[in-house]
């Protein structure tokens, strides 16, 4: 098997569904580029150890980290390596031995993340699959050529919908949902990632509610 060194381009919502989110994988000696979609969950494993956010406790991909270097391994890499009925497959290969253990590609790669360890797909599913890239890159650009029309289209109606509104109904009080998302969005601005980690925690506390 022939393997391909790739990194991670960015995390986007796919376009397709609203709950599932596009990682994008980019060759690092080149310039072909693989989309898989992952879940909400594993996307937001995946954003944290990128954006440097720490939560107090450990989460799932944190705990497995800590579990193989409390062991006394290392993780060497994470190979895609192959693809079935539209599914990769993914690997974790440990350092000095021959252990592989497989794993979905979203998990292995919030794993190597957070273990620095290089991530490979196999050649022939990165040549085979790249041109999905193209058709989420066209479908991405096109929903976005596709909103701003829209919004250009809506703005000035919308501002004055909103004028209306406002003039004819009292301000409402935040719901706990927005007023965290506030505080979120404020934490990450200022890059205070513990406090973002507490309000994430919160926010999540709400979904399970």
């Amino acid at each position: 098997m022939s393997k391909i060194q790739v990194d991670i381009l960015g995390l986007s919502i796919n376009p397709n569904s609203q709950r599932a989110y596009a990682l994008l994988l980019r060759e690092v000696d080149g310039d072909r580029r693989l989309p898989i979609v992952i879940g909400e969950a594993e996307a937001q494993a995946i954003a944290n150890e990128l954006e440097g956010i720490r939560p107090q406790r450990p989460m799932t991909h944190d705990l497995l980290r800590n579990a193989i270097e409390a062991l006394g391994a290392s993780v060497r890499e994470v190979v895609i390596h192959s693809i079935k009925e539209g599914t990769f497959y993914a690997s974790i290969v440990f350092e000095y031995s021959e252990i592989e253990i497989d794993a979905r590609p979203s998990d292995a790669i919030a794993l190597a993340v957070r273990c620095n360890a290089p991530i490979y797909i196999d050649e022939e599913i990165l040549e085979e699959s790249k041109l999905r890239a193209d058709e989420y890159e066209e479908a991405d650009a096109s929903q976005e050529q596709q909103e701003e029309q829209a919004s250009e289209g809506e703005l000035l109606g919308e501002q004055a919908s909103r004028k209306r509104h406002d003039r004819e109904q009292p301000e409402l009080p935040l719901t706990e949902r927005q007023r965290l998302e506030q505080e979120l969005d404020q934490a990450i601005k200022v890059e205070d990632y513990e406090a973002a980690a507490r309000i994430r925690d919160s926010l999540r506390k709400l979904d399970d509610m």
